[in-house]
């Protein structure tokens, strides 16, 4: 067993750290890529480092949408005190350069300018605008690239990524908390919370990585919950909510206009102040629907948090990536079932949170 651990990212000054392979160098880029979490979206996580004589002289990450990439950071870091060697140095970073215009130039274009002649890369970008050209770029220039450092670590850190454009989907997170005896709220739907301070708190941090976060219409009024991150520091997600026949009072939290907020029913189609109200066609299975909608507004992830015929729903149609589980030391003598999900031939993390467990079921490949 593991402790969860809360800390703040931590960042490192490496400029003269002596590194003996392409593994450690890349390790690296995965560590800054990680400060992007949550910042990036619908970008992919991606740091980068320039490295001359086994040292690395320049490095950076992606730090928000719409900002600068995470070679172009590396490059600026180099300039300040080694320009004469950027030309001269290899350029580590664990996804394929970008080859097109979007809120960027080119990074492509950008290595190919100031003469890096050999890149280390360890995915593919499998996003349509880029699938390869920028790679392609690259050797036409002349610049050595080696691929696949690393590559299997390198799609679990962008699996939000990697799943948004090859299933045209969000990433799917179920989340829930369970008591020992596999109960997830008592009979009376009165609001009664199942995990303790901390793994609350851990939530919260979890809120603030994924772009949106989802309810059902029970949850919602049993519940009324605010689905912000009040207990963390971060962006808010965009709130979903399944409300079929549009019952759910304005007085709830959900309606407070506060955060961008998307109903799902089977009535309207409707823009108000904040609010999305999006129609699908109930008669059918509506999860394609609804995940193709998101896709559609280019939100990469989201967390599914109740409750459980809503969590059912998803385990049954296998449309889930990764499985939060808590259990904790509480006792319902009756209640409503947690949702049923086989976890045989799953990799599986136990951890513990304060006094509740967590499991973390890893349905991602």
């Amino acid at each position: 067993m593991a402790f969860y651990c809360f800390s703040h990212r931590i960042h490192f000054n490496f400029v003269f750290l002596k590194m003996i392979s392409s593994e450690n160098f890349m390790h690296r880029c995965f560590d800054l890529a990680k400060s992007g979490l949550g910042m990036v979206a619908p970008n992919p996580m991606v740091g980068a480092l320039l490295v001359h004589d086994k040292k690395i002289i320049g490095e950076g990450f992606h730090h928000e949408f719409g900002k600068a990439h995470a070679e172009v950071n590396a490059i600026n870091d180099a300039e300040k005190n080694y320009p004469e060697k950027i030309s001269s140095s290899e350029l580590y970073v664990n996804l394929e350069p970008c080859s097109h215009y979007g809120k960027n130039p080119p990074c492509a274009d950008l290595i190919i300018q100031r003469g890096i002649r050999k890149v280390f890369i360890s995915n593919y970008d499998t996003n349509p605008l880029v699938a390869g050209k920028g790679i392609e770029k690259l050797r036409a220039a002349g610049i050595e690239v080696v691929t696949d450092i690393l590559s299997e670590e390198g799609r679990k850190l962008n699996k939000r990524f990697f799943t948004f454009h090859e299933q045209k989907r969000p990433f799917i997170i179920l989340k829930w908390a369970q008591t020992p005896d596999g109960f997830i709220a008592p009979v009376t739907k009165e609001r009664f919370q199942i995990s303790g301070v901390q793994s609350q708190e851990l939530v919260h941090k979890w809120r603030s990585e994924e772009q949106s976060v989802l309810v059902g219409t029970e949850t919602a009024l049993t519940d009324n919950p605010q689905l912000n991150v009040r207990f963390w520091s971060g962006k808010n997600p965009i709130r979903i909510v399944i409300d079929s026949k549009l019952l759910l009072p304005e007085i709830l939290n959900l309606f407070n206009h506060e955060i961008q907020t998307i109903i799902f029913n089977s009535i309207k189609t409707e823009e108000q102040n904040n609010i999305s109200f999006v129609k699908l066609n109930f008669k059918t299975s509506i999860l394609n629907q609804l995940l193709s909608h998101l896709h559609s507004k280019n939100i990469q992830s989201i967390i599914i948090e109740g409750g459980t015929a809503t969590l059912q729903k998803f385990i049954d149609e296998n449309l889930w990536d990764e499985a939060r589980i808590f259990t904790a030391p509480k006792k319902l003598v009756y209640g409503i079932k947690a949702p049923v999900l086989s976890i045989d031939n799953f990799n599986i993390e136990n951890l513990f949170v304060g006094e509740d467990e967590l499991k973390i079921i890893n349905n991602f490949s």
